[in-house]
């Protein structure tokens, strides 16, 4: 993998960790969280909800089964969640070498290939203490050397920056997959969405997050998704404002994960920021209505809770752990949510038949309840 250099990690609380870079070369400071995924780095590294994020993977062996060769159909990827990685860097315990027929390449020469740094020897398990602790920070990854004033790259704020802008395609992209037009709203979407909603049968096209209400409809569509994607969901008063004027227009909705926070602020409730948020593939959400449990994937750092539900809105699905709403329905509005991933790109297929609910929503002209 090349010869081996030092690399420095700063974080807000003063902390400094010296380890051994690989990727690119660079300088690149986010908001630092971490996933307890033992698998899946392909998907989670390209899930564009990272957006403005250093990820530590807990795991402690990362890049044994390599980096396949991407399969695309109609535009969408079957085996990664968008065309690059999103991370701004990574952190990891031990760097190990692709040991697997379908590798294309190992997980140090991908990171050089879209040009994100990433450190590993650094002790993971302190770092993620450390987030669990005081919750996610910004930090700093230098694969360059020491930094002689991190502070001024630690002084920039996850918060206040608009990442679905950066992530959202700037014109809309019909993918051609057949049958009726299901318009998802595209705030950093993954494929494996693209790919659940066109197995049901339908015509997936995408439009840039801040697509008014009379142009999405102007395609027609019998259903729209309101994708997931990074950042503060409080800053997309647009995003908000299109999902109230499809809701004038009763087409049915699904959000998923930022589109479930998007839906509680356009109804009037309440979405705030959360500790270290939830970003796995093993994450239990209860149904309340028929108190079945469910294997879920997650990845988001801000959420509702039962005391921010909007009038209009259901309950219908729990975390166990911290009393976060996991989904709601809005049984006047044709409008469900969940704040998971159905698709779960990785993780366990528990989940998938809410596609199946939402589909109900179109061919039936009801919540699927």
């Amino acid at each position: 993998m090349g010869a081996e250099s030092s690399a420095y990690l700063y974080l807000e609380d003063g902390t400094i960790l010296e380890g051994q870079g690989f990727g690119s070369k660079g300088v690149r400071p986010g908001e630092l969280v971490f996933t307890t995924s033992m698998n899946g780095y392909p998907e989670s590294l390209t899930d564009p909800s990272y957006a403005g994020q250093i990820l530590i993977i807990t795991h402690p062996l990362v890049g044994n089964y390599g980096v396949p060769k991407k399969i695309v159909d109609k535009g969408i990827l079957a085996n990664f969640e968008s065309e690059k990685i999103h991370v701004e860097g990574l952190v990891i315990s031990e760097l190990t070498e692709s040991e697997k027929w379908n590798s294309r390449l190992n997980l140090d020469d991908w990171l050089k290939e879209d040009n994100v740094p990433g450190i590993y020897g650094v002790d993971t398990r302190l770092l993620t203490k450390k987030v669990r602790d005081k919750g996610a920070m910004m930090c700093v990854v230098s694969t360059k050397g020491p930094l002689k004033n991190p502070k001024k790259e630690l002084a920039k704020k996850y918060t206040t920056i608009n990442f679905v802008d950066v992530v959202s395609p700037k014109k809309p992209i019909d993918h051609g997959t057949g049958g009726k037009n299901v318009v998802v709203v595209d705030c950093g979407v993954k494929h494996g969405i693209l790919k659940s909603v066109a197995a049901l049968g339908y015509n997936v096209i995408r439009v840039p997050y801040d697509y008014p209400a009379d142009k999405i409809y102007g395609f027609d569509p019998v259903g729209v998704v309101y994708s997931n994607g990074p950042g503060n969901p409080n800053l997309l008063g647009n995003v908000a404002k299109s999902m109230r004027g499809m809701i004038e227009y009763d087409v049915p909705i699904f959000g998923i994960c930022l589109g479930h926070q998007i839906a509680a602020l356009a109804m009037g409730g309440k979405v705030r920021k959360m500790k270290f948020g939830h970003r796995a593939i093993n994450k239990t959400a209860v149904d309340v209505i028929s108190k079945r449990a469910y294997i879920t994937t997650h990845n988001h750092g801000y959420a509702c809770l039962p005391e921010d539900v909007p009038k209009d809105g259901r309950i219908w699905l729990m975390s166990p752990d911290d009393n976060v709403v996991e989904g709601m329905i809005y049984k006047k509005q044709r409008m469900i949510t969940t704040q998971f991933h159905p698709e779960a790109r990785p993780g366990t297929n528990d989940a998938s038949f809410f596609f199946g609910i939402f589909d109900k929503m179109i061919k039936e002209g009801k919540n699927g309840f």
